[in-house]
């Protein structure tokens, strides 16, 4: 609707003005009605006329059905109130499906086999979900995908321990390992490894070529020898490990791009344009992203191995492949920013389109609050597990509920409520708390709802008539498909959290002021009820977040 009104103000602008003008309707505070426009203001710069006087003949020219009535602020404002009929429509708008027919791959978490879960892949985890949740609601054919290093220096480094720990290549001795305690054996394998590495020489030179045996391993397809069963029964731990957690808070991919599937394509892509996009250095393979702004990187070192960056030219490649995508979205921390721009600078070189269809959003560090920067090459790092134990002990100290979904409905909505970028300081008692702006908060709202519709229940039909709360609530679910469009536009869900709080804000004070059951307009407000109550739901649901009948 709102596009049509938009449209129709455009059409009376040119045949009063000859001017083709943009129109863009806001919601302004409800006083001022349920659109405004500063078309008026723009026009008087085009025409030389008073903004005022333009607003005056476009309010008399206007006649729309949704329109009640028009009035004029300010300087030229121009406030525009829908009738009851036209507000029924729009809360009973779906969400637009503007990316029908497209193809996105959205590739988040990214986390490296051999390494344990921490806070910063919960969290890309959680906002990637809830932004691939949006561009299906758009329409889109979503890909979620996962990319980690299951090759590399950190894999070195754990081969390294766990020989150590067997003896020997030995793979009998894997068995020794409880199933609960392998993936923190793992991690704990590549601390351990990473100190040796820094701290002996001799240790160093093993690694290396332990990395090598790996690359090695994969390039003659080896899964008989005994390092290679180490390798791939270590390397499945960690894929066993990333499914259940996956798994736990409601995650699920469609694919894993493990670095080796990646890294043999990137190498032949790399050294396909040597001479016109990359140059020979000291024996590497580099990009020169001072040309362009940027900083050089290696994408193939002096030993011939594919670096991260070659890797990510594979992977690009491989997702074209794989989903011949319109669009890829990939989501990772801030301290990828650069390095991403250099890589996508060198893939526009020889494949423009794939780089513009790339979108990369980054985020910031995840902290408890009161808390520091961690690493997990020292081994104090903040793990995904450590988040959300957290913020189960909070919410069975303030209310003694020990409710997985409360849990992490609190986690989930205390990442998303921030926009994306900054660093992220999580509150555990603030995130469940049933008063405020927190997902148990919503979650008790949409149970409270519910509890009321249980009493009666709703008829159908259009609201009319509507009384100043009544309205207001109709007004506020009205907004539901614009906040939804904003959010899969921007890639940002923090949008749709704050519509949601205002949402149930708005819901109470209505509930405050007005009788539902057993009132004479009983018909009516259950119908509001159950709008407001669908409404939540499909926006918990977008998020990630469950919305139960009951607290």
């Amino acid at each position: 609707m709102r596009q049509d009104l938009e449209a129709a103000i455009a059409a009376v602008c040119k045949e009063l003005f000859k001017h083709d003008i943009a129109v863009a309707l806001t919601r302004p505070d409800e006083q001022f009605g349920e659109y405004a426009t500063n078309v008026a203001l723009q026009l008087s710069k085009q025409v030389g006329q008073n903004p005022r006087q333009i607003a005056q003949a476009i309010t008399e020219a206007l006649v729309h059905p949704a329109i009640l009535s028009t009035d004029i602020a300010g300087p030229g404002f121009l406030n525009i109130r829908l009738t009851d009929t036209a507000l029924n429509a729009l809360a009973a708008e779906a969400t637009s499906r503007s990316l029908e027919g497209q193809t996105i791959v959205a590739e988040y978490s990214d986390p490296n086999p051999f390494k344990v879960l921490h806070a910063g892949h919960l969290y890309t985890s959680v906002v990637g979900d809830a932004i691939a949740n949006l561009l299906e609601a758009a329409g889109a054919n979503v890909h979620r995908v996962n990319f980690g290093g299951d090759v590399g220096l950190h894999v070195g480094k754990t081969m390294y321990v766990i020989l150590q720990r067997l003896g020997g290549e030995e793979p009998a001795g894997l068995e020794a390992v409880p199933v609960d305690e392998r993936a923190e054996w793992l991690a704990s394998a590549y601390v351990e490894g990473t100190n040796v590495y820094e701290d002996q020489k001799g240790a160093k030179e093993e690694i290396i070529r332990l990395n090598k045996r790996v690359y090695q391993l994969h390039s003659e397809g080896d899964h008989e020898s005994a390092f290679a069963h180490i390798y791939w029964t270590t390397r499945q731990w960690s894929y066993d490990y990333f499914d259940s957690f996956y798994a736990r808070i409601g995650s699920k991919f469609e694919k894993y791009y493990p670095e080796s599937e990646t890294a043999e394509i990137g190498l032949q892509t790399v050294r396909a344009h040597i001479g016109d996009v990359f140059t020979e250095s000291d024996g590497a393979i580099v990009f020169k992203g001072e040309d362009f702004g940027l900083h050089t990187r290696v994408f193939i070192n002096r030993e011939g191995i594919p670096t991260y960056e070659s890797k990510d030219v594979g992977l690009i490649m491989k997702k074209k492949q794989d989903y011949d995508f319109d669009r890829s979205v990939v989501i990772t921390g801030n301290e990828q920013e650069q390095y991403m721009a250099v890589v996508l600078k060198a893939i526009e070189q020889f494949a423009p389109e794939l780089a513009r269809a790339t979108t990369h959003l980054t985020h910031g560090i995840v902290k408890l609050a009161g808390g520091v920067k961690m690493s997990s090459r020292k081994g104090n790092i903040l793990r995904a597990i450590d988040v959300i134990d957290a913020a189960h002990r909070a919410n069975r100290d303030l209310s003694g509920n020990e409710n997985e979904q409360t849990t992490l409905a609190a986690v989930k909505y205390a990442f998303l409520k921030n926009r994306i970028g900054g660093d992220i300081i999580y509150d555990p008692a603030e995130s469940v708390a049933l008063e405020g702006n927190s997902g148990p908060y919503l979650q008790y709202a949409h149970a409270r709802a519910r509890s009321i519709l249980r009493k009666a229940e709703p008829v159908n039909g259009e609201l009319v008539d509507l009384e100043e709360g009544e309205r207001s609530l109709l007004r506020k679910i009205g907004e539901f498909s614009e906040v939804i469009d904003r959010a899969t536009n921007e890639l940002m869900p923090h949008h749709l959290c704050t519509y949601l709080y205002e949402l149930a804000q708005t819901f109470n004070r209505f509930y405050e002021q007005n009788r539902v059951i057993d009132d004479p307009r009983q018909t009516i407000r259950l119908k509001l009820v159950s709008l407001y109550a669908d409404r939540l739901k499909q926006g918990l649901s977008l998020l990630g977040i469950s919305a139960p009948e009951q607290m």
